[in-house]
């Protein structure tokens, strides 16, 4: 706008020739001169103040027979920045002013010579000037003003960079503050402050003396007066103009003045006028924000639009770029050709020992695998499920075999999902497993609290947070949109004619495969996300959007799967463990995977002899292989560690006895000296190591056992026993086999653990411990029960009679607690024997 302390050139009388001539070269503000209007101009000038005053005083001073007059409209106000831009711009706007304040003088007063302008202080911030003149004593300063005013008003002066506007001039009554401080812009609104001139004493005008004084100089808006029980001094008061040069025009003609007070011996009131940032007229602000019940559900609804037309598209690119894996460098094919060409020049392109011995599996699954890939060529029906135990090579099944040739495939690993722990990290962990991004899961918990603080603003809750239900919703919508897209790319010109419905019912081969892995996986603290899944997967495979495969180790999936479609048969594939033959063929598969000698017999001629052996034809305890594949059973993770351990150097005996005692030790661990209230990973549990101890002692000795025969134990509650046996089974201890939906028989979680049952029901002192246990158990509850039998006798003995409807009743009750004594005293006895053992035996 302007620089501090930048000297600006004025004129005086009396002075050098030179400033006179470098004044005759200034351009016009009006496009007129001295000459045109009559007058001669000034002998000499002379630099006389600066835009800051007097001697950079930032006050200018009026003499005795002079006055000042302010002129506005002479600079544009709202184009001050301009001048910021050059280091002469002030000057070029001097000159521009320089010689107009006295012409406007000498047409306003033609007949009079005892006027003359003796200062000029350009007002850049402001737009205006102050004119210092001098006059005689004959002459009045109001008289001056009144015939400046008059021909201002009747001829119209125009200021050069706007001809809408007009000049307008006031007297200046006060002692003027002309600052150029950049953080005080000229405003509407002024404050007026009220300075005694009387030591200890406050003065205070009202707000009619204000009209009366300010008025004269422009329409005025609002007079706000300081509030009665304000102790602020000075005292102070509020105007607002209409216009910004009016209120210019008041604060430099009025600063400093002099104001008689109302009352009768009132001091004098000097008027100290200062800017104020306006108060705009917010009324939009002001009702939204007295309105929230309105405003913030329609505001949080415009957020959330955006964000879907956003953040949607770029996140179903994102999901797509992740079922195509357009963006894995190993699916390209010059990456591919390259791997394939380092693989001939090293030694180490023989496949991986698993790869090579999961053959023997996938030989023996031939069938399996060729059922999944016609079920992919079906347009309806697609809805899959794989059922088998852990360790059993379903996701290797159905990932690397039946699906090794479909680029087009989602899987969906459900664990992270359910073993994440709060609301964020779920999101996250859904949003990673289908390629959702961007995701901001930490917004959850931030949603949460503002539609608290809502609440309990507006009494109502705005929706903003969303549950977790309904982010997991918008994760698999978004999912299902890109994988529509996914299988519509296909389509060629030909078949643009056919609607889309029409084409995916048309092209089952198209369709990319949606795999859902660990479904089910703690089933019972994880309802809602599976449900979720489950209905996700039944609209796909209903708008044949894509096949759909579960894999999953609960036998009871068709109870969750038909919640999501009651009205469709599941196609089922169920993966048990390997036979003996096709066990050991995997064992010894595995043994000679990798070997050098297996590699030269390869690069052997046809028809030559080779006189190199395989390791399995080199070792000589694998005899042992039958008896121990027994023992360990045909589960494929138990075999995989089976084979590297003997691989490793060890017998098949001395593996299989590692394995049988590493599956005792985690079976101890795991479900018998835990704490009865928590599992190994901090949740509830549903079971008592008596429980587990007894399921085990009779596994031990029964390959299977009668699923309704174990629910009249004694150590099982009739209400809560299918719950833990359910509960036993997702642990892993057990298995439960069912008959169309009913289940009929019990067995180890993994055929290792028969092995692993015996060995612990073997250990003497185990086994007295948790017997030991069981037996006090029992004898708690029996005597539980004479108790209360107890208390019925004695409830009917107090009778005042005994009638003799009663007698069977107390009959029964007294043969009750014979029984129940009976028992206890048989029990103590054999607590006495296992104590027995648990003190002389280690």
């Amino acid at each position: 706008m302007f620089r501090q302390g930048k000297p600006v050139r004025l004129w005086h009388s009396n002075h050098t020739l030179q400033g006179a001539q470098s004044l005759a070269l200034r351009p016009r503000l009006l496009g007129t001169s001295w000459n045109t209007l009559g007058l001669s101009a000034p002998s000499s000038y002379r630099p006389l103040t600066t835009e800051t005053g007097d001697g950079n005083t930032g006050h200018i001073e009026a003499k005795r027979n002079e006055g000042i007059l302010f002129l506005n409209n002479v600079f544009p106000l709202r184009l001050q920045w301009l001048l910021w831009l050059t280091n002469q711009g002030e000057n070029v706007m001097e000159k521009r002013v320089s010689n107009y304040p006295a012409e406007v003088l000498k047409k306003a007063l033609p007949d009079s010579s005892s006027v003359q302008v003796t200062g000029l202080v350009p007002r850049f911030k402001e737009g205006g000037a102050f004119v210092r003149f001098a006059h005689d004593d004959t002459t009045n300063k109001e008289e001056i003003e009144a015939k400046v005013q008059k021909y201002l008003e009747t001829h119209h002066q125009r200021p050069w960079w706007n001809p809408l506007v007009y000049v307008h001039g006031q007297l200046v009554r006060g002692r003027p503050f002309v600052e150029d401080l950049l953080r005080r812009p000229p405003s509407f609104r002024l404050k007026i402050e009220f300075i005694s001139n009387t030591a200890g004493e406050t003065a205070e005008l009202s707000q009619e003396k204000l009209y009366s004084l300010f008025r004269p100089y422009g329409k005025l808006q609002d007079i706000e007066s300081q509030p009665s029980d304000s102790k602020i001094l000075p005292k102070y008061a509020y105007l607002e103009f209409a216009q910004v040069k009016r209120a210019i025009m008041a604060r430099n003609c009025l600063h400093n003045f002099m104001v008689p007070g109302e009352a009768e011996g009132a001091p004098l009131a000097r008027l100290k006028i200062s800017y104020e940032e306006r108060r705009r007229a917010n009324w939009i602000k002001d009702w939204l924000t007295n309105h929230p019940r309105i405003t913030l559900p329609i505001l949080f609804a415009l957020a959330a639009g955006l964000s879907i037309v956003v953040f949607d598209p770029i996140r179903t690119f994102f999901i797509k770029m992740h079922v195509t894996r357009a963006f894995h460098f190993t699916d390209n094919r010059i990456y591919q050709w390259f791997a394939r060409q380092a693989n001939d020049l090293i030694s180490l392109r023989g496949r991986k020992p698993q790869d090579a011995s999961l053959q023997t599996i996938w030989a023996s699954r031939q069938d399996n695998i060729e059922q999944l890939q016609k079920w992919f060529m079906e347009s309806s029906d697609t809805f899959i499920v794989v059922q088998g135990p852990r360790g059993s090579g379903k996701r290797e099944l159905v990932v690397e075999q039946a699906l090794k040739d479909v680029s087009n495939k989602l899987i969906i690993d459900c664990r992270p999902i359910v073993d994440a722990r709060g609301d964020g990290p779920t999101i996250s962990a859904a949003a990673d497993q289908v390629g959702y991004r961007p995701v901001f899961s930490w917004m959850n918990n931030i949603s949460g609290l503002i539609d608290l603080a809502a609440q309990g603003a507006t009494g109502m809750k705005t929706g903003f947070s969303e549950t977790l239900d309904a982010q997991l919703a918008k994760i698999l919508a978004n999912t299902a949109t890109a994988l529509k897209e996914i299988a519509l790319d296909g389509r060629d010109k030909n078949e643009k004619h056919m609607s889309e419905d029409a084409y995916l019912e048309a092209h089952p081969e198209r369709h990319p495969v949606v795999v859902i892995d660990n479904f089910l996986h703690k089933n019972q603290d994880n309802a809602m996300v599976y449900d979720k899944i489950a209905e996700w997967a039944a609209s796909l495979t209903s708008s044949n959007i894509a096949h759909v495969i579960f894999l999953t180790t609960d036998v009871s999936f068709s109870k969750s799967l038909s919640k999501a479609l009651p009205d469709r048969v599941f196609r089922q594939i169920s993966l048990g463990d390997c036979a003996p033959d096709v066990a050991k063929r995997f064992v010894i598969s595995h043994l000679d995977a990798q070997d050098p000698s297996s590699r030269e017999r390869e690069n052997e001629k046809d028809g030559a002899v080779s006189t190199h052996l395989t390791p399995s034809q080199r070792r000589t305890d694998l005899a042992e292989l039958d008896s121990c594949i027994s023992a360990l059973g045909g589960r494929l993770t138990d075999l995989e560690f089976l084979a590297r351990r003997i691989k490793a150097g060890e017998t098949p005996n001395k593996a299989v006895k590692e394995i049988i005692e590493q599956s005792a030790s985690e079976i101890l661990k795991m479900y018998l000296f835990t704490s009865s209230s928590n599992g190994t990973d901090g949740s509830k549990r549903l079971w008592t190591p008596q429980q587990a101890w007894v399921l085990i002692k009779q596994l031990a000795k029964a390959d299977s056992l009668a699923y309704n025969a174990l629910l009249l134990s004694s150590s099982f509650s009739p209400a809560t026993a299918d719950a833990t046996l359910q509960a036993l089974e997702q642990a892993e201890l057990i298995s439960i086999v069912s008959s169309n939906g009913r289940p009929y028989a019990i067995k180890p979680g993994k055929p290792v653990y028969q092995s692993a049952f015996r060995m612990l029901t073997e250990d003497k002192v185990l086994a007295s411990r948790l017997d030991l246990a069981i037996l006090n158990e029992q004898i708690k509850a029996e005597n539980a029960s004479i108790a209360k039998t107890e208390d019925e006798l004695h409830l009917l003995g107090e009778l005042p009679k005994q009638p003799g409807e009663l007698l069977g009743r107390v009959q029964w009750l007294l043969n009750k607690v014979m029984v129940s004594q009976g028992k206890i005293e048989g029990w103590e006895r054999e607590v006495a024997v296992l104590k027995a053992v648990l003190t002389n035996d280690f």
